[in-house]
């Protein structure tokens, strides 16, 4: 199990800017405005060769009635049980409020070490100001400045010291499934649904999730990583700030994974939103899985799935070959079979067909079937080849590659995918000039 420092005090003392900081990153949104931390955010850093993994907390506020302030709280505290170090970041310029006094007697239960963090201190002055911190009973305060770094260096000091000496958990080659839709359609449901406990704050107020939220999946013998991230709507539709950096990192969020499960609503359907965000997955290249969700809300008879499948798949046209898997979180239907469908597209996408292979079977099809001659001119394909690449792009090699048209293309993919099972998986074909023989 990995180290785990998490980062805690209430709004806008600076948590974020000391997050993005310590992990060298700018993963979390910051801005002015209080609350725009919601969920548990997590980051990894290192300092002097230690590795420890960062959570990064909404601010701690209490008696609120507000839905968020009250789930961010519940929040705070699974993070403070999870850590191992706490650290208490306070404002120099507010000094000591009622609210800091409700943290620091959390952090004292706890019972785990604490360090105080006097946030904001870029003058001498500021640094004699933080001594009014000593009356919380939780030792001396480090001085820094979150938003320049001062003061740092000595605040990983000690904090490393105060480490256990276990080695982080190593998820690198983890398949990276991440939950992508439109708002509401119930991938933060989704992902509490699998790990057991409410990792991501779940509301019915649209924009709800604003940081990508990682989980590690290791049940039933799986074992991969679960990202949830924020709902993507039209460029139009987004009115503030926080929530174009929250589609920002959504979007690097699928960047960075192998398989995107992709829900909708199945009573909103598909919409022009749902296909642009399919389409952004495919570009990248991604495999995906297309979730239904809230399907028990349905009316439906024992045609409808398969109509509603043709219906989506006719929508998501010219890449159609993707698994379709109608669900209700609520009712925790068939969510696992969306997980292996998930797992078996992160298979096909790291496939790799022999050469030998792809000869014995496209060849004699090529040549029942040839390109169709332009300007009297043949096109003759003499091998195939898959590229070594990350993901499935194969190489044709053939005399007169300009003349080789679209839908020509598209018969040689859909045969690929007859033979070689590439569901969910982007496919890639080029076709190039022979290639020369070495001397």
């Amino acid at each position: 199990m990995s180290n785990i420092v998490a980062i805690v005090g209430r709004p806008n003392v600076g948590k974020s800017t000391l997050f993005n900081r310590l992990t060298e990153s700018r993963q979390a949104i910051v801005d002015e405005q209080s609350g725009v931390t919601r969920d548990r955010h997590y980051g990894h850093a290192e300092w002097t060769g230690r590795k420890f993994s960062v959570i990064d907390t909404g601010g701690y506020v209490r008696g609120s009635d507000d839905a968020f302030e009250g789930e961010i709280r519940k929040q705070v505290e699974v993070a403070v049980e999870e850590a191992n170090v706490l650290l208490l970041v306070l404002d120099v310029e507010m000094g000591v409020t009622d609210l800091d006094d409700a943290v620091a007697r959390l952090l004292r239960k706890s019972g785990k070490p604490v360090f105080v963090v006097a946030n904001k201190v870029d003058n001498p002055q500021r640094q004699h100001d933080a001594a009014e911190f000593y009356s919380l009973g939780l030792g001396d305060p480090y001085c820094i400045s979150a938003m320049n770094g001062s003061g740092t260096g000595e605040l990983l000091d000690a904090l490393v010291a105060a480490l256990p000496d276990d080695e982080p958990e190593d998820t690198s080659g983890l398949p990276k499934l991440a939950i992508v839709g439109q708002p509401n359609v119930g991938k933060s449901s989704l992902l509490n649904m699998l790990i057991g406990e409410e990792r991501s704050i779940v509301t019915p107020i649209a924009g709800t999730t604003r940081d990508p939220i990682q989980q590690r999946y290791t049940k039933f013998g799986h074992d991969f990583i679960l990202v949830d991230t924020a709902g993507l709507r039209r460029k139009a539709h987004v009115k503030d700030d926080l929530e174009f950096y929250s589609v920002l990192r959504s979007v690097r969020a699928i960047e960075d994974s192998d398989v995107c499960l992709f829900m909708i609503d199945a009573q909103q359907g598909i919409h022009a939103q749902d296909l642009a965000i399919f389409h952004l997955v495919e570009r990248n290249r991604k495999g995906v899985v297309v979730i239904v969700n809230k399907w028990d809300l349905v009316e439906k008879d024992q045609n409808s799935a398969k109509a509603f499948a043709d219906h989506i798949r006719a929508r998501l046209a010219p890449f159609t070959d993707v698994p379709v898997v109608f669900t209700s979180v609520i009712d925790k239907q068939r969510v696992f079979k969306a997980l292996e469908e998930a797992i078996r597209v992160f298979e096909n996408r790291k496939k790799k067909v022999r050469t030998s292979e792809l000869n014995d079977f496209f060849l004699p099809i090529i040549e029942n079937n040839p390109p169709p001659a332009i300007k009297g001119k043949y096109v003759k394909v003499k091998y195939v080849t898959q590229l070594p690449t990350t993901t499935p792009q194969f190489a044709f090699f053939c005399n007169l590659p300009q003349y080789v048209n679209e839908s020509y293309r598209r018969f040689l993919e859909n045969k690929l995918r007859e033979r070689f099972d590439f569901s969910g998986v982007p496919v890639q074909i080029f076709f190039r000039g022979k290639a020369k023989s070495e001397d």
